[in-house]
Protein backbone atom coordinates (compact mmCIF):
# COMPACT_ATOMS: atom_id res chain seq x y z
CA UNK A 1 0.00 0.00 0.00
CA UNK A 2 2.85 2.39 0.82
CA UNK A 3 4.55 1.63 -2.49
CA UNK A 4 1.30 2.19 -4.39
CA UNK A 5 0.61 5.45 -2.59
CA UNK A 6 4.10 6.76 -3.28
CA UNK A 7 3.73 5.81 -6.94
CA UNK A 8 0.44 7.71 -7.16
CA UNK A 9 1.75 10.80 -5.35
CA UNK A 10 4.47 11.10 -8.00
CA UNK A 11 1.76 12.06 -10.49
CA UNK A 12 1.08 15.80 -10.31
CA UNK A 13 -2.71 15.91 -10.38
CA UNK A 14 -3.44 19.56 -9.70
CA UNK A 15 -6.57 21.07 -11.23
CA UNK A 16 -6.68 20.38 -14.96
CA UNK A 17 -3.65 18.08 -14.85
CA UNK A 18 -5.20 14.85 -13.58
CA UNK A 19 -4.88 12.69 -16.73
CA UNK A 20 -1.59 11.00 -15.80
CA UNK A 21 -2.77 10.00 -12.33
CA UNK A 22 -6.11 8.86 -13.73
CA UNK A 23 -4.25 6.68 -16.21
CA UNK A 24 -2.32 5.11 -13.34
CA UNK A 25 -5.47 4.27 -11.39
CA UNK A 26 -7.19 2.92 -14.51
CA UNK A 27 -4.29 0.47 -14.90
CA UNK A 28 -4.59 -0.41 -11.21
CA UNK A 29 -8.31 -1.15 -11.54
CA UNK A 30 -7.66 -3.30 -14.60
CA UNK A 31 -4.92 -5.24 -12.79
CA UNK A 32 -7.45 -5.96 -10.03
CA UNK A 33 -9.74 -7.61 -12.57
CA UNK A 34 -12.30 -4.82 -12.55
CA UNK A 35 -14.17 -3.55 -15.59
CA UNK A 36 -12.79 -0.08 -16.26
CA UNK A 37 -14.94 2.74 -17.61
CA UNK A 38 -14.28 6.45 -18.06
CA UNK A 39 -16.79 9.22 -17.45
CA UNK A 40 -16.19 12.55 -19.12
CA UNK A 41 -17.34 15.82 -17.58
CA UNK A 42 -19.94 17.49 -19.81
CA UNK A 43 -20.67 20.91 -18.33
CA UNK A 44 -23.75 21.51 -20.48
CA UNK A 45 -25.25 18.18 -19.42
CA UNK A 46 -24.59 18.90 -15.74
CA UNK A 47 -25.53 22.57 -15.64
CA UNK A 48 -29.15 22.00 -14.58
CA UNK A 49 -28.44 19.09 -12.24
CA UNK A 50 -28.85 19.52 -8.46
CA UNK A 51 -25.43 20.05 -6.93
CA UNK A 52 -23.81 21.62 -10.00
CA UNK A 53 -21.22 24.33 -9.40
CA UNK A 54 -19.86 26.74 -12.03
CA UNK A 55 -16.28 25.71 -12.93
CA UNK A 56 -13.33 27.88 -11.96
CA UNK A 57 -11.17 27.06 -15.00
CA UNK A 58 -11.81 26.81 -18.71
CA UNK A 59 -11.48 23.46 -20.41
CA UNK A 60 -13.45 21.32 -17.97
CA UNK A 61 -15.27 19.48 -20.77
CA UNK A 62 -13.68 16.17 -21.65
CA UNK A 63 -11.65 15.69 -18.49
CA UNK A 64 -12.30 12.23 -17.12
CA UNK A 65 -13.28 10.30 -14.04
CA UNK A 66 -12.24 6.65 -13.86
CA UNK A 67 -14.59 3.92 -12.64
CA UNK A 68 -13.74 0.32 -11.73
CA UNK A 69 -16.65 -2.14 -11.54
CA UNK A 70 -16.86 -5.36 -9.56
CA UNK A 71 -19.77 -7.31 -11.03
CA UNK A 72 -20.58 -10.60 -9.29
CA UNK A 73 -22.20 -13.31 -11.42
CA UNK A 74 -25.14 -13.76 -9.06
CA UNK A 75 -25.45 -10.50 -7.14
CA UNK A 76 -27.13 -10.52 -3.74
CA UNK A 77 -27.20 -8.00 -0.93
CA UNK A 78 -26.68 -4.26 -1.14
CA UNK A 79 -24.42 -2.45 -3.60
CA UNK A 80 -21.61 -0.07 -2.65
CA UNK A 81 -19.76 2.88 -4.16
CA UNK A 82 -16.26 3.70 -2.90
CA UNK A 83 -15.52 7.23 -4.07
CA UNK A 84 -12.25 9.15 -3.86
CA UNK A 85 -10.88 12.23 -5.61
CA UNK A 86 -7.67 12.36 -7.60
CA UNK A 87 -7.30 16.14 -7.86
CA UNK A 88 -5.10 17.94 -5.33
CA UNK A 89 -4.83 21.56 -4.22
CA UNK A 90 -1.92 23.82 -5.27
CA UNK A 91 1.43 23.08 -3.66
CA UNK A 92 2.34 26.48 -2.27
CA UNK A 93 5.94 27.74 -2.43
CA UNK A 94 8.32 24.95 -3.52
CA UNK A 95 11.03 26.25 -1.18
CA UNK A 96 8.84 25.42 1.81
CA UNK A 97 9.04 21.71 0.99
CA UNK A 98 12.06 19.73 2.22
CA UNK A 99 11.45 17.43 -0.72
CA UNK A 100 9.46 18.25 -3.85
CA UNK A 101 5.67 18.22 -3.43
CA UNK A 102 5.43 15.30 -5.86
CA UNK A 103 8.49 13.51 -4.52
CA UNK A 104 6.95 11.20 -1.89
CA UNK A 105 8.99 10.92 1.29
CA UNK A 106 8.45 8.30 3.99
CA UNK A 107 9.52 9.30 7.49
CA UNK A 108 8.55 7.35 10.60
CA UNK A 109 4.79 6.73 10.31
CA UNK A 110 4.11 9.45 7.75
CA UNK A 111 4.16 9.79 3.97
CA UNK A 112 4.81 13.33 2.79
CA UNK A 113 3.77 14.66 -0.61
CA UNK A 114 0.93 16.74 -2.03
CA UNK A 115 -2.22 14.65 -2.02
CA UNK A 116 -0.77 11.80 0.04
CA UNK A 117 -3.48 12.20 2.65
CA UNK A 118 -6.12 14.18 0.77
CA UNK A 119 -6.95 11.84 -0.67
CA UNK A 120 -4.80 9.45 -2.61
CA UNK A 121 -4.36 7.38 0.56
CA UNK A 122 -8.12 6.79 0.58
CA UNK A 123 -8.08 5.63 -3.03
CA UNK A 124 -5.21 3.21 -2.37
CA UNK A 125 -6.95 2.02 0.80
CA UNK A 126 -10.16 1.07 -0.98
CA UNK A 127 -8.17 -0.72 -3.71
CA UNK A 128 -6.28 -2.79 -1.14
CA UNK A 129 -9.44 -3.50 0.87
CA UNK A 130 -11.06 -5.08 -2.19
CA UNK A 131 -7.81 -6.82 -3.15
CA UNK A 132 -7.47 -8.27 0.36
CA UNK A 133 -10.80 -10.09 -0.01
CA UNK A 134 -9.65 -11.48 -3.36
CA UNK A 135 -6.38 -12.64 -1.84
CA UNK A 136 -8.19 -14.86 0.67
CA UNK A 137 -10.56 -16.25 -1.93
CA UNK A 138 -13.58 -14.05 -1.27
CA UNK A 139 -15.44 -11.39 -3.16
CA UNK A 140 -18.34 -9.05 -2.36
CA UNK A 141 -21.68 -10.65 -3.17
CA UNK A 142 -23.09 -7.35 -4.43
CA UNK A 143 -21.79 -4.91 -7.05
CA UNK A 144 -18.98 -2.60 -5.88
CA UNK A 145 -18.08 0.53 -7.83
CA UNK A 146 -14.70 2.20 -7.32
CA UNK A 147 -14.70 5.83 -8.44
CA UNK A 148 -11.67 8.05 -8.92
CA UNK A 149 -13.13 11.49 -9.58
CA UNK A 150 -11.78 14.94 -10.35
CA UNK A 151 -13.01 18.47 -9.53
CA UNK A 152 -13.61 17.59 -5.85
CA UNK A 153 -11.45 20.41 -4.52
CA UNK A 154 -13.37 23.16 -6.30
CA UNK A 155 -16.82 22.11 -7.59
CA UNK A 156 -17.78 18.47 -7.00
CA UNK A 157 -18.70 18.17 -10.68
CA UNK A 158 -16.64 14.99 -11.10
CA UNK A 159 -18.76 12.97 -8.68
CA UNK A 160 -21.86 14.66 -10.11
CA UNK A 161 -20.88 13.45 -13.60
CA UNK A 162 -20.68 9.87 -12.31
CA UNK A 163 -24.11 10.17 -10.72
CA UNK A 164 -25.55 11.70 -13.89
CA UNK A 165 -24.03 8.85 -15.93
CA UNK A 166 -26.09 6.38 -13.90
CA UNK A 167 -23.62 5.02 -11.35
CA UNK A 168 -25.71 4.50 -8.24
CA UNK A 169 -25.64 2.20 -5.23
CA UNK A 170 -27.36 1.52 -1.92
CA UNK A 171 -24.49 3.17 -0.05
CA UNK A 172 -21.46 5.32 -0.78
CA UNK A 173 -18.35 5.61 1.38
CA UNK A 174 -15.80 8.37 0.84
CA UNK A 175 -12.52 7.56 2.67
CA UNK A 176 -11.42 11.15 3.26
CA UNK A 177 -8.77 11.70 5.98
CA UNK A 178 -10.78 12.54 9.10
CA UNK A 179 -8.49 11.17 11.82
CA UNK A 180 -10.08 7.71 11.90
CA UNK A 181 -13.57 9.09 12.55
CA UNK A 182 -16.84 8.96 10.65
CA UNK A 183 -18.28 12.27 9.49
CA UNK A 184 -22.03 12.48 10.06
CA UNK A 185 -22.65 16.09 9.00
CA UNK A 186 -21.00 18.32 6.40
CA UNK A 187 -20.89 22.09 6.18
CA UNK A 188 -21.95 23.77 2.98
CA UNK A 189 -19.31 25.64 0.98
CA UNK A 190 -19.66 28.61 -1.32
CA UNK A 191 -16.98 30.29 -3.39
CA UNK A 192 -17.38 33.72 -4.91
CA UNK A 193 -15.24 36.43 -6.44
CA UNK A 194 -15.55 40.15 -5.82
CA UNK A 195 -14.57 42.68 -8.47
CA UNK A 196 -13.87 46.04 -6.86
CA UNK A 197 -13.66 49.27 -8.84
CA UNK A 198 -12.26 52.40 -7.22
CA UNK A 199 -10.83 55.52 -8.81
CA UNK A 200 -7.14 56.23 -9.37
CA UNK A 201 -5.24 59.14 -7.90
CA UNK A 202 -1.60 60.10 -7.39
CA UNK A 203 -0.01 59.24 -4.08
CA UNK A 204 0.45 62.97 -3.37
CA UNK A 205 -3.32 63.18 -2.84
CA UNK A 206 -4.69 59.73 -2.02
CA UNK A 207 -7.93 61.24 -0.73
CA UNK A 208 -8.78 62.18 -4.31
CA UNK A 209 -9.11 58.53 -5.23
CA UNK A 210 -10.87 55.42 -4.00
CA UNK A 211 -8.55 52.53 -3.11
CA UNK A 212 -9.97 49.31 -4.54
CA UNK A 213 -7.62 47.06 -2.55
CA UNK A 214 -8.57 48.70 0.74
CA UNK A 215 -12.24 48.45 -0.27
CA UNK A 216 -11.82 44.69 -0.80
CA UNK A 217 -10.50 44.37 2.73
CA UNK A 218 -13.35 46.55 3.98
CA UNK A 219 -15.83 44.16 2.37
CA UNK A 220 -14.13 41.15 3.97
CA UNK A 221 -14.01 42.81 7.39
CA UNK A 222 -17.77 43.33 7.13
CA UNK A 223 -18.24 39.73 6.00
CA UNK A 224 -16.28 38.44 9.01
CA UNK A 225 -18.99 39.88 11.24
CA UNK A 226 -21.35 37.30 9.74
CA UNK A 227 -18.83 34.55 10.47
CA UNK A 228 -18.79 35.61 14.11
CA UNK A 229 -22.60 35.55 14.30
CA UNK A 230 -22.89 32.13 12.65
CA UNK A 231 -20.32 30.66 15.05
CA UNK A 232 -22.16 31.90 18.14
CA UNK A 233 -23.62 28.91 20.06
CA UNK A 234 -27.16 30.23 19.65
CA UNK A 235 -26.84 30.10 15.84
CA UNK A 236 -25.18 26.70 15.45
CA UNK A 237 -26.66 23.63 13.82
CA UNK A 238 -27.16 20.90 16.44
CA UNK A 239 -24.59 18.63 14.75
CA UNK A 240 -21.92 21.28 15.39
CA UNK A 241 -22.96 22.29 18.89
CA UNK A 242 -19.76 21.05 20.53
CA UNK A 243 -17.40 22.35 17.85
CA UNK A 244 -15.13 25.22 18.91
CA UNK A 245 -15.37 27.19 15.64
CA UNK A 246 -17.38 25.30 12.98
CA UNK A 247 -17.82 28.01 10.34
CA UNK A 248 -14.82 29.57 8.62
CA UNK A 249 -14.62 32.30 5.98
CA UNK A 250 -11.41 32.70 3.99
CA UNK A 251 -9.99 35.45 1.80
CA UNK A 252 -7.95 33.05 -0.31
CA UNK A 253 -6.68 35.05 -3.26
CA UNK A 254 -6.32 38.73 -4.08
CA UNK A 255 -4.83 40.80 -6.89
CA UNK A 256 -5.11 44.44 -7.79
CA UNK A 257 -3.48 47.74 -8.47
CA UNK A 258 -1.06 48.75 -11.18
CA UNK A 259 1.56 51.12 -9.77
CA UNK A 260 3.15 51.69 -6.34
CA UNK A 261 2.46 55.41 -6.45
CA UNK A 262 -1.10 55.20 -7.80
CA UNK A 263 -4.20 54.65 -5.72
CA UNK A 264 -5.32 51.24 -7.07
CA UNK A 265 -8.49 51.52 -9.19
CA UNK A 266 -9.20 47.77 -9.45
CA UNK A 267 -9.00 44.69 -7.24
CA UNK A 268 -10.23 41.10 -7.52
CA UNK A 269 -10.53 38.75 -4.54
CA UNK A 270 -11.62 35.13 -4.20
CA UNK A 271 -13.49 34.25 -1.01
CA UNK A 272 -14.81 31.04 0.53
CA UNK A 273 -17.59 30.86 3.11
CA UNK A 274 -18.88 27.88 5.06
CA UNK A 275 -22.44 27.46 6.33
CA UNK A 276 -24.63 24.93 8.13
CA UNK A 277 -26.74 22.08 6.77
CA UNK A 278 -30.26 23.30 6.10
CA UNK A 279 -29.15 26.75 4.93
CA UNK A 280 -30.26 27.29 1.32
CA UNK A 281 -27.79 28.57 -1.25
CA UNK A 282 -30.05 31.46 -2.20
CA UNK A 283 -30.28 32.59 1.44
CA UNK A 284 -26.49 32.52 1.77
CA UNK A 285 -26.17 34.61 -1.40
CA UNK A 286 -28.72 37.07 -0.03
CA UNK A 287 -26.56 37.45 3.07
CA UNK A 288 -23.46 38.09 0.97
CA UNK A 289 -25.28 40.70 -1.10
CA UNK A 290 -26.48 42.38 2.09
CA UNK A 291 -22.88 42.44 3.34
CA UNK A 292 -21.85 44.17 0.12
CA UNK A 293 -24.44 46.88 0.59
CA UNK A 294 -23.57 47.32 4.25
CA UNK A 295 -19.87 47.66 3.42
CA UNK A 296 -20.57 50.23 0.71
CA UNK A 297 -22.86 52.20 3.03
CA UNK A 298 -20.86 52.03 6.24
CA UNK A 299 -17.23 50.95 5.89
CA UNK A 300 -14.91 53.95 5.39
CA UNK A 301 -12.59 51.95 3.10
CA UNK A 302 -15.46 51.28 0.71
CA UNK A 303 -16.41 54.91 0.18
CA UNK A 304 -16.65 55.64 -3.54
CA UNK A 305 -16.06 52.02 -4.56
CA UNK A 306 -18.18 49.71 -6.68
CA UNK A 307 -18.35 45.97 -5.86
CA UNK A 308 -19.62 43.27 -8.22
CA UNK A 309 -19.92 39.63 -7.11
CA UNK A 310 -19.57 36.50 -9.26
CA UNK A 311 -20.48 33.09 -7.84
CA UNK A 312 -18.30 30.27 -9.19
CA UNK A 313 -16.65 27.18 -7.80
CA UNK A 314 -18.36 25.44 -4.89
CA UNK A 315 -22.08 26.15 -4.58
CA UNK A 316 -22.62 23.20 -2.28
CA UNK A 317 -25.28 22.90 0.39
CA UNK A 318 -24.43 21.19 3.65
Amino acid sequence: AIDDLCALVRHDSQLGNEASAQGWIADKFAAMGLDVERVKIDINALRDQPGFSPPVIDGCDGRENVVGLHRPQNPTGRSLILNGHMDVVPTGPAEQWRFGPFTPHVEDDWIYGRGAGDMKAGIIAYCHALQALHDIGLEPAAPVTLQSVIEEECTGNGALACLHAGYKADCAIIPEPFNQTLMTAQLGVMWFQIHVSGSPAHVLDTSAGSNAIEAAFGFFETLKEVEEIWNHPTHRHAAFGAHVHPVNFNLGKIEGGEWASTVPPVCTADIRVGFYPGMELEKVRETIEAVKQSALDNHPSCKGAKIDITYRGFQAEG
